[in-house]
């Protein structure tokens, strides 16, 4: 498929770029999108959470009262969990949340988002711009002119601009990426996806190899 490109002004340039359909226009799997996203949330998860079980309570270990004879339950020590201030029965645990993917199921998912915003008509090309230093207000310019203020709006480099990146930093619902760091969560949270063309030729590689 074929898509225009616009300038920084939100103005079409006559050119066009054009998507290579084994990357944007297959059958998604929406399975894989699943997966993928799933593991990216996973893996973003602290798993610090912890919570002190009966013997990690500090206070006495005497027994409360005799085992019989009292006409009530019995019991044990002052941390019994059924107590307040007790342990927690069965509570968190530092844990490892993360888990493996295979890569053809990464690439899969990653191309499937992908033709999900090419068949939406959310996929938008703008020439190459770059800033001489960071400026907040010209990348809110360029959002506006591209009717993306309203949009949660994904632009995605084919390598590192520091300038671009802490442009946008400030900018609520913008968001700045390389090709490298383009992952399946980040293409279906954002509304809409804005490609530089030079980074059209860098996923184009990408996913080729």
């Amino acid at each position: 498929m074929e898509v225009s490109v616009y300038n920084i002004n939100g103005e079409e340039t006559g050119k066009k770029v054009k998507l290579d359909d084994t990357i944007f226009g297959i059958e998604p799997n929406d399975h894989a999108i699943y997966l993928d996203t799933k593991q990216y949330l996973a893996n973003n998860r602290q798993g610090t959470a912890k919570a002190k079980e009966r013997s990690e309570v500090s206070g006495s270990t005497r027994k409360i009262k005799r085992q019989k004879g009292t006409g009530t339950a019995r019991f044990g020590d002052i941390k019994n969990p059924l107590f307040r201030g007790g342990g927690r029965i069965f509570g968190p645990r530092p844990r490892d949340y993360s888990f493996k993917l295979n890569k053809k199921v990464k690439d899969l998912a990653r191309k499937s988002a992908l033709s999900y915003k090419a068949a939406s008509n959310n996929i938008i090309v703008v020439e190459d711009f770059n800033f001489e230093v960071p400026k907040t207000k010209e990348m809110k310019k360029i959002s506006d002119n591209l009717k993306l203020s309203d949009k949660k709006s994904l632009f995605v480099l084919p390598e590192q601009n520091k300038n671009v990146y802490l442009s946008s930093r400030n900018l609520p619902g913008v968001e700045v990426v390389t090709v490298s760091e383009l992952t399946t969560y980040k293409i279906m949270n954002a509304s809409t996806l804005v490609l530089a063309e030079s980074a059209v030729e860098v996923l184009h590689g990408t996913f080729k190899n």
